[in-house]
């Protein structure tokens, strides 16, 4: 069995924000393969279903992003999932508008979902999908620009990351996330 997280936000104001890609990416999922992500464990909204053949959890973490490595350790407790069966989605300053960054292990950077998530499953050996959301312009406060509105000419963009990093759990779960690597980086 999988577990595919999506962080981000849990209120509503945040809901059209560049922080919420990975909830994004959670409801494109749930909307293509029926699965609905509505029970409520493990401080999260999740779901079970199947993708490509393959069981999988959908889970959003309703704790707040720095904290979101709560929500997924007690998932993976109780589930019994490995790091290896850990797919993780999240947004990126430091990848570009609409594209996707995937890798299998590596360190948080300044993202503090993902340091939350490495520091409660203590290990950094797990796959992880960024979705590009860019950086500010010049003089633009990144909390503002990562938790603001979304500027009308960036949500195209945007969405071609959501689209990018939906295909990458896909080809991660139908052939292995080595391969969506190589499509996809």
């Amino acid at each position: 069995m999988y577990l595919i997280v999506g962080l981000g936000n849990p209120e509503s104001d945040y809901a059209k924000t560049r922080h919420n890609m990975g909830f994004n990416v959670i409801n494109k999922l749930s909307d293509k393969y029926g699965i609905e992500v509505n029970k409520k464990k493990f401080k999260s909204l999740f779901g079970m279903g199947e993708i490509e053949g393959k069981k999988v959890i959908l889970l959003k973490p309703q704790t707040y992003m720095n904290l979101s490595g709560e929500a997924v350790r007690e998932c993976m407790d109780f589930y019994k999932i490995k790091p290896e069966e850990l797919i993780v989605i999240y947004d990126d300053v430091d990848t570009d508008l609409g594209n996707v960054r995937i890798r299998i292990k590596g360190s948080a950077g300044t993202h503090n979902g993902m340091k939350s998530v490495i520091q409660n499953i203590s290990t950094e050996e797990f796959a992880r999908i960024r979705v590009g959301i860019g950086k500010p312009e010049d003089g633009e406060d990144m909390i503002s620009y990562v938790i603001g509105a979304i500027k009308e000419e960036d949500k195209e963009g945007l969405e071609k990351g959501v689209e990018k990093a939906f295909e990458a759990v896909v080809i991660a779960l139908k052939e292995n996330i080595d391969i969506a690597m190589n499509r996809l980086n």
